[in-house]
């Protein structure tokens, strides 16, 4: 008996739609049966119904659809569950609002048959009808968005934000997609570029949603969620590089004090710096450190989350990072800052404890110890997050040669039992 299982799903969030989702899912029908004819992949419909309160959920049904509930509210939600419970090898994601034509899917499945992992719609290099997008949006809004993105993360596409898009349903099991509101869009993107998916974009049509109401998307709020969630999956734009400026100004200025520390002011260049400046080094010194025990441990999070393939370079940190390592190092910088600070002690009594012109070494003194105390923190902090162990597990920095990323954190398995458990199929 031959198998009855779909090969292709194509997937619609639902919320209220009951005006607009007949028309999409005859579009859908025809792409689904002109993949039979093209490429003899059979297919499916899923409506993944948000808490629709008008007749939405009646109508999919009627027309052939199958309908999933998800009681997790949100756009990232809605597809999250009814991507979860598609039975095709192949899957395609557009909204059911008729802003997208679903008839042009079947090109973009085509690329996932040539072998590629993720192929996205792009409206930029496809058509936008008058009336389909806001100026603010196609101007400002999706443009600033996907350039920040391909800043941060370098993906090549040139759409990061269409909603219509396919993928298969391995490449979605290997991604844990886990935001729940507009920034899924994002979210999927990102985390294909990080596993290195194969990815390519086919042009799509925008036409203007036939709803007759406001649409779900709110600009500035969904923009906003966009870009912080770019940053929360960047720790190299968000935490590295201010690292390093910290850093770099903090030795420059804190050493040219130092070793100086017999004249009352250091020029660089055309600028004067006195005792004041050794605090604002301090000050930076401190910032660069922290900055980097919370990149090093949001790294690691994403290589235990299964989403970010560690690279040699993170493979060489760690392997340098144990908690015996950091723990050392911490307890040679409290000793050195220890010291220091006994120097200023010892010459303030030989003074009879009056008053004394030391304040830089004093300042360096404690910032050493205060930097030694966040680096033994941080190495359990680190420690932790790589796996609950006294060092930095090496077999954490293998997943890259792996097939698969799998999580190894039960806060991810807790998460998906969660979602499963909120969706339930009509």
């Amino acid at each position: 008996m031959p198998d009855q299982t779909p090969q292709v799903s194509i997937v619609m969030p639902c919320l209220n739609e009951a005006g607009t989702l007949p028309a999409c899912l005859d579009e859908a029908r025809q792409a689904l049966a002109a993949l039979e004819r093209e490429h003899g992949l059979s297919g499916e419909i899923v409506v993944a119904d948000n808490g629709s309160t008008d007749d939405s959920r009646q109508i999919a049904r009627q027309l052939g659809a199958r309908v999933v509930r998800v009681a997790e509210p949100g756009y990232g939600s809605a597809l999250i569950g009814g991507i979860s419970a598609a039975h095709g090898r192949f899957v395609v994601i557009g909204d059911s609002d008729c802003s997208y034509d679903f008839r042009e899917a079947p090109a973009l499945v085509a690329r996932l048959v040539e072998g590629y992992e993720l192929c996205m719609g792009t409206r930029m290099k496809g058509r936008i009808l008058p009336g389909a997008m806001p100026w603010k949006n196609r101007y400002i809004g999706n443009p600033a968005l996907s350039g920040i993105l391909n800043l941060l993360f370098r993906s090549g596409l040139s759409d990061a934000h269409c909603g219509l898009r396919a993928f298969t349903k391995e490449a979605f099991e290997r991604m844990r997609l886990s935001a729940t509101g507009m920034e899924f869009a994002s979210e999927m993107v990102i985390k294909a570029t990080l596993l290195g998916l194969k990815r390519t974009e086919a042009p799509v049509t925008l036409r203007p949603d036939r709803r007759g109401r406001p649409p779900h998307l709110r600009p500035w709020r969904d923009g906003w969620r966009h870009l912080r969630y770019l940053f929360m999956l960047s720790p190299g734009w968000l935490f590295f590089v201010p690292s390093a400026l910290f850093g770099a100004l903090g030795v420059v200025v804190g050493l040219t004090l130092l070793l100086n520390a017999h004249t009352e002011m250091v020029a660089l260049g055309p600028f004067w710096f006195g005792d004041h400046w050794m605090v604002v080094a301090s000050g930076l010194l401190l910032l660069s450190h922290q900055a980097m025990i919370f990149g090093l441990a949001s790294t690691l999070y994403g290589v235990n989350q299964g989403y970010r393939r560690p690279t040699r370079l993170l493979a060489a940190i760690c392997g340098a990072a144990r908690l015996e390592y950091m723990l050392l190092t911490g307890l040679c910088l409290v000793a050195t800052g220890a010291g220091l600070i006994a120097v200023v002690i010892l010459e303030w009594s030989r003074g009879g404890f009056g008053a004394l012109a030391m304040m830089r070494e004093m300042i360096a003194g404690v910032s050493l110890g205060v930097i030694g105390m966040q680096s033994f923190f941080g190495g359990f902090l680190i420690s932790i997050v790589a796996g609950n162990d006294a060092r930095l597990k090496r077999d954490t920095l293998t997943i890259e040669e792996r097939p698969e990323a799998e999580p190894t954190g039960s806060l991810s398995r807790l998460a998906s039992g969660a979602l499963g458990a909120r969706t339930t199929e009509d």
